[in-house]
């Protein structure tokens, strides 16, 4: 694996669309795929872990930094801890409920969310109250750079970003949404440089 952060990579392109986005999250998601197939839950999905196979373009993204995955029977679901990065976590988690394999699928809802808009759903200098937000699901789309996001970006944000894990899409579910399966008729192609601006930010602050 050399080709360094995916999020860097977006920031150097000249060109970045929604069908982008749509590309970035399909090979992320069929990796979680693949994980929770295996039994694996990854519980630390965010940006410094997703990484380019290549400096090529066009390079496969790669999950990096297994150390706080967990191994789970099937659906099961049970307080395995607490564990993960603060924007990036469930309500489930926060709420200190028994948990699985949709706590994967909330990250990528985050994750999706910073890719259209290059900032995160959930932001708050004080860590309670960014908890209150995260198990309240807190988040909008903002205008006015949500305006040229589709419905269905957001339809597949709002499915991830669902409270109760129970009714969570899951990443094979994911994988067959509308602006995935038919990314060349449902995603923009619109070049997106605010997103690309606040991405380069994003980053810069994720240093820190």
């Amino acid at each position: 694996v050399t080709g360094g952060e995916l999020f860097e990579d977006i920031v150097a392109r000249e060109y970045y669309s929604e069908a982008d986005a749509s590309h970035c999250i399909q090979q992320i998601l069929e990796a979680v795929l693949h994980c929770h197939q295996m039994g694996v839950v990854h519980r630390d999905l965010k940006p410094e872990n997703l990484l380019l196979a290549s400096k090529l373009k066009g390079a496969a993204v790669k999950l990096a930094d297994f150390g706080l995955a967990i191994e789970v029977e099937g659906e099961q679901q049970a307080w395995f801890g607490f564990a993960g990065t603060p924007g990036y976590l469930s309500p489930e988690v926060l709420r200190k409920d028994p948990y699985g394999k949709p706590v994967d699928l909330w990250a990528c809802g985050v994750i999706l969310y910073i890719l259209l808009v290059g900032y995160p759903p959930f932001w708050d200098e004080d860590q309670h109250r960014l908890y209150q937000q995260i198990k309240a699901g807190a988040y909008d789309f903002p205008s006015p750079e949500w305006d040229t996001v589709t419905p269905e970006a957001k339809d597949l944000i709002n499915k991830m970003l669902t409270i109760n894990p129970s009714k969570r899409i899951t990443a094979a579910e994911a994988l067959k949404h509308p602006w995935i399966s038919h990314r060349s008729t449902v995603a923009s192609c619109m070049h997106r440089q605010e997103t690309v601006d606040c991405l380069k930010k994003f980053n810069a602050r994720r240093k820190l």
